[in-house]
């Protein structure tokens, strides 16, 4: 299944969150934070302005940016944990 995001919103997936401590403790799916930084999937078409036209989005599908904690929409596709969420969510991108 394929998912279009509409307007300035984006599809991103979190990266994994750690699976143990730097000190080589496992922890466990409970004990895990939602990481902050995620990959883009797919841009919806931009803001519509008030001219009609279409904002350029500043991110574009594969990089690497810097969400909140708990913002945006999750949604699983395919078993896949996915977040839909606004591009003015995004707090950076990262090179």
């Amino acid at each position: 299944m394929k998912v279009r995001p509409l307007g300035d919103k984006i599809l991103v997936k979190r990266v994994e969150a750690a699976g143990k401590t730097k000190s080589g403790i496992f922890l466990p799916e409970t004990a895990k934070e939602k990481p902050q930084e995620a990959t883009v999937v797919a841009v919806g078409d931009g803001k519509l302005l008030e001219n009609g036209k279409r904002a350029e989005f500043q991110v574009k599908k594969g990089d690497k940016v810097l969400i909140g904690k708990w913002g945006g929409t999750e949604l699983k596709i395919e078993g896949e944990e996915m977040l839909v969420l606004a591009e003015d969510e995004v707090l950076a991108v990262l090179d």
